[in-house]
């Protein structure tokens, strides 16, 4: 799916109505099939972003353009239906604690069943081997049964994340999906999502706070600060001296440059 941004402004979902927008005057695009990272200090706009990508939030100002259609003109059949063309993987993934992972995993294809067979499916869940198969690229096939207020909040990131397997979109947007993993963990969910969306021709877009499992996985970085595009570049052209200046002034920029020498580099065909 083609994504198309022009002077884009919008409010994060929590804020004040009075409030300033949390993204201002964005203009991007992003073609089908593309893997782009989105970096910034907390606060830059990402999540704001995301959701206005996904149709949750209507833009304050300017348009989106998503396979050439603003979703905000289509009727409402037709943007349901385009919704569920888009996977959005918030960072606290909505799991009902008493759920089976089973169940929550294949959550995935709902945008895809009718009503009935909806109902049918959380009551008995269809295609486990397909529900499996999602959870194994996230080295959680053993949690197939288990209950989701039995996982680690580690484990229920990763359930949220192998249910873009089961989705029947053809755009992932995936809001900060490492902050409960620790780092080989990191690497395997975002290797996971990276292949398999290549696989696919889906095209990806995720927000992260971890610098090097950003340059590492992916061959775009977007730099947000301030609710504004500080920079958008091939991940070779990243330097260390670019991201001192979009994290400068922040309390976690510390952490991020200190990052950076374990950075592996990003060499060509790698992602």
């Amino acid at each position: 799916m083609r994504v198309a941004l022009d002077g884009l402004a919008g409010r994060h979902p929590a804020a004040r109505a009075d409030a300033p927008p949390a993204l201002a005057g964005l203009t991007l695009s992003v073609g089908a099939g593309e893997a782009v990272a989105v970096i910034g200090p907390s606060g830059a706009g990402k999540t704001t972003l995301l959701q206005l990508v996904a149709a949750a939030l209507r833009p304050a100002a300017g348009r989106v353009e998503l396979d050439g259609r603003d979703p905000w003109s289509l009727p409402r059949a037709e943007l349901q239906r385009l919704r569920g063309r888009l996977f959005l993987a918030p960072q606290t993934p909505p799991l009902p604690p008493r759920q089976r992972v089973v169940t929550a995993v294949l959550a995935g294809r709902l945008p895809a069943m009718g009503t009935w067979q909806s109902l049918v499916s959380l009551l008995h869940p269809q295609d486990i081997p397909a529900a499996e198969a999602a959870l194994a690229r996230f080295d959680l096939a053993d949690k197939l049964f288990e209950r989701v207020d039995r996982l680690s909040g580690g484990e229920r990131q990763r359930v949220g994340l192998a249910r873009a397997l089961l989705a029947p979109a053809s755009l992932w947007l995936v809001d900060e999906p490492l902050s409960a993993l620790d780092p080989a963990r990191s690497a395997q969910a975002l290797a996971a999502l990276r292949d398999e969306a290549a696989a696919r021709g889906v095209t990806l877009i995720a927000s992260l706070h971890q610098v090097d499992a950003a340059l590492a996985a992916f061959p775009r970085i977007v730099g947000l600060r301030d609710g504004r595009l500080a920079f958008d570049l091939p991940a070779a052209e990243v330097t260390p001296a670019r991201l001192q200046s979009l994290y400068a002034a922040r309390d976690d920029v510390a952490p991020v440059m200190a990052d950076l020498p374990a950075v592996p580099p990003l060499v060509a065909g790698r992602c």
